[in-house]
């Protein structure tokens, strides 16, 4: 059943007990656009694009490595690197050109990605002789995190971060209950991971077939991996922060240089199993981390975040994490993925975890 045009909801509290208000908005090329905020967004609408918009690509099973990627050649054409006159991800105003939200204000914004590699109504894949393919369904989806052009999970301040969680948690929900296997909430940020658009702002992937990764993950969950009891012998000595029972730390095992996870310190499966407390906890690492990064590397940092949960329905066992890969493994040196990493998957780690730590709890 399609979403209405223009609706106003509350979702529950956010971790400090203030309400969350979601208005949810049809646009003119039939996207959709949720407006989350402590205020309940009532602005008119003003001009909009009215674009033809692609509806996925398609999936095809790679036999050696057993994944779904996906295909989308629509994607070569998305906007790379605007005008600041022309940010696609700023409010529309009056006197501007028409933008990705068409309000002269908002607190955040969710929409539809235009360039969308997965989609509910994926075309049907092109028929290849002796390789498997599939429909790409699933969901692509553009976090904008503040109206103003510049500024990070830090800057954005906790109240921003706490909606941000209640907009994390709804779309989790909702992704799921549209079919999504597994939902990937991520931040791409800094030249070097290849970031397109400057506006502070992540997506939402939404996966019709759990990626090998994560299977792997569940699978070691499932099979008695205790990431609680590692957490519990690592901390203090790779430690960095510790708030309301979520832990910020570098794990022994990192794979990046000053890799940083931030995890409940009591196993949960996602967002919405933990406390109040803990979300509070874990909205204030996020700009902790972020703010460490920066001042580590002297200048905004280029790392890759990602939210890991359970998929849909849950799975024994499983560790709610998120995780900061970084792509610099100093202030003028980047961390290149080269071809023995690309090719086996082996990671080569310049910096020891023990390393980090004691740099990065230095800042």
């Amino acid at each position: 059943m399609s979403e209405p045009l223009d609706a106003l909801h509350q979702l529950g509290p956010d971790a400090s007990g203030r309400p969350v208000h979601c208005r949810t908005f049809r646009k003119a090329d039939g996207r959709m656009l949720r407006l989350y905020g402590h205020t309940p967004h009532t602005l008119a609408p003003g001009q909009q694009e009215t674009d033809d918009i692609a509806l996925g690509g398609e999936l095809r099973h790679h036999p050696l490595r057993d994944e779904w990627n996906i295909y989308a050649a629509h994607r070569q054409n998305r906007t790379f690197k605007p005008a600041a006159s022309d940010d696609p991800l700023a409010p529309t105003l009056p006197s501007g050109p028409p933008t990705e939200i068409p309000f002269t204000d908002f607190e955040l914004a969710v929409f539809d990605n235009k360039f969308s590699g997965l989609h509910s109504c994926a075309p049907d894949p092109a028929a290849l002789d002796g390789v498997a393919s599939a429909r790409a369904l699933g969901a692509c989806e553009v976090v904008v995190y503040a109206p103003q052009a510049e500024g990070n999970l830090c800057s954005i301040g906790q109240d921003r971060r706490e909606i941000l969680l209640a907009a994390w948690e709804d779309r989790y929900r909702a992704l799921h209950e549209a079919g999504c296997a597994y939902v990937l909430p991520f931040e791409n940020r800094g030249d070097e991971v290849g970031v397109t658009l400057p506006h502070p702002h992540g997506q939402i992937y939404g996966f019709s077939k759990i990626p090998h990764i994560q299977q792997q993950a569940i699978d070691a969950f499932a099979n008695g991996y205790d990431l609680a009891a590692e957490i519990a012998r690592a901390m203090p000595d790779y430690g960095l922060a510790e708030e309301h029972g979520i832990a910020a730390f570098c794990p022994r095992f990192s794979r990046f240089p000053y890799e940083v996870w931030i995890a409940p310190k009591t196993a949960r499966q996602g967002l919405q199993d933990m406390t109040d407390r803990e979300k509070r906890g874990f909205a204030s690492l996020l700009g902790e981390i972020t703010r460490r990064y920066d001042a580590f590397f002297g200048r905004p940092s280029a790392t890759m975040l990602a939210l890991h949960a359970a998929p849909r329905g849950g799975s024994h066992g499983y560790h709610l994490t998120a995780q900061f890969y970084p792509l610099l493994r100093a202030a003028d040196r980047v961390k290149y993925l080269a071809s023995v990493e690309q090719h086996t998957g082996v990671m080569t780690v310049d910096v020891m975890p023990e390393a980090a730590v004691v740099a990065l709890r230095a800042v």
